[in-house]
């Protein structure tokens, strides 16, 4: 699976599945899901702590912390996901409408 080919449906589709093969569904309130968010977002600075920039770029392409990031970039994604299917919103059209508002907000 990669980005160009995998759509927004696909993720939030796998991870509705995962989810009630482990019947979860009675945990995932949106209240609980953007919880569990902000805590992945913490995990995810983590490794970043301290660095420069230059220096979270050259994390990001060292094998051995790329995949602890990449796990953490999936934990949140995941969330993300979880959220729209619990909460109904349409991850396409708020990010869309959120482009066309930052546009006007900040005009180019």
């Amino acid at each position: 699976m990669a980005d160009a080919v995998t759509t927004v449906e696909a993720l939030k589709n796998a991870v509705a599945a995962f989810a009630s093969a482990r019947q979860w569904e009675s945990f995932h309130t949106p209240k609980n899901i953007a919880m569990a968010l902000a805590c992945e977002v913490g995990e995810l600075l983590e490794p970043f702590r301290w660095l420069t920039g230059d220096e979270s770029y050259a994390a990001c392409r060292n094998p051995a912390t790329r995949e602890a990031i990449a796990d953490e970039l999936a934990d949140c994604v995941n969330l993300l996901m979880l959220f729209s299917v619990h909460s109904g919103i349409d991850v396409s059209e708020a990010f869309f409408a959120k482009i066309a508002k930052n546009a006007v907000k900040y005009p180019g």
